[in-house]
């Protein structure tokens, strides 16, 4: 009784993950570009947060707590950052109710946007709060002047990894408190422990640099950002995302093969 409650709450995910997936690569190029620039504002709002607390308090699991008004935001106002969008649509295309170029298309385009809409907002925290500028500037300095290396590296994966576990919560229950809690928690993991996250901490190296002098530009930012989006998609796709899948194999399986049955096809 308990693995069949088991393999009916896996399922129920999965199906809801797949439908969600579906829907959020069949939108338009409009639809696609505003969300993800409402999700670089939104997240804003948690650096903000973030800021404000780390500034008063100098301590960064404080700020980290903080930060969770970001992914609250995200959650409630259905925005949409690059780092969620491994594990919902990813699900979509390996149950073949999707095509790979939309997938690439989600990508490229919710990260442009989350970068774009998150400088923009970056800018007016940064000049309506000139007396953070020194704490965005320090807490910044962590990501921009990072050295490649094993730890850069397994920072990323561990940051890809956090964000596509939050979502697979997310998506495992069907409560609205029980995501607010899985929200938080997943902000606190990426901002109190300084994981590389590649929207997230870009954000903090924007307010630095748009507020005035900082010890590194955006040539800085520019050589962690590709990195950190590698390892963000190393981490969601491979320690989360492929390991879900495997176990809803036998679901993925009949997905498949009722989108390959005649009469399914394009």
């Amino acid at each position: 009784m308990v693995e069949t409650g088991l393999e009916s709450r896996v399922e129920s995910a999965f199906d809801r993950l797949a439908d969600e997936g579906e829907e959020r690569l069949d939108r338009s190029w409009a639809a696609l570009v505003s969300t993800g620039l409402m999700g670089g504002v939104d997240v804003v709002f948690g650096v903000l947060a973030l800021l404000l607390v780390l500034h008063e308090t100098g301590n960064h699991l404080l700020a980290g707590l903080a930060f969770g008004v970001g992914f609250v935001a995200l959650l409630l106002a259905d925005s949409e950052l690059f780092t969620e969008g491994f594990l919902v649509p990813v699900t979509a295309l390996a149950a073949k109710r999707a095509r790979a170029r939309q997938l690439v298309r989600l990508w490229a385009v919710t990260l442009a946007a989350n970068i774009a809409g998150g400088w923009c907002m970056a800018w007016l925290v940064a000049h309506a709060f000139p007396s953070l500028h020194a704490t965005a500037v320090e807490a910044a300095r962590v990501y921009a002047t990072s050295a490649y290396g094993a730890r850069s590296i397994c920072l990323g994966l561990l940051a890809g990894a956090a964000i596509t576990l939050m979502t697979r919560m997310q998506h495992g229950t069907e409560s609205d408190p029980a995501k607010l809690v899985a929200a938080v928690a997943g902000a606190f993991v990426l901002a109190g422990a300084s994981l590389f996250h590649s929207i997230l901490d870009s954000l903090l190296c924007f307010v630095a640099l748009t507020g005035g002098r900082a010890p590194f530009g955006y040539g800085d930012w520019a050589h962690w950002f590709v990195l950190t989006v590698v390892t963000n998609m190393a981490g969601g796709l491979g320690l989360v995302t492929l390991l879900r899948l495997v176990r809803s194999k036998e679901k993925v399986q009949a997905e498949r093969s009722r989108a390959e049955a005649p009469g399914n096809g394009d």
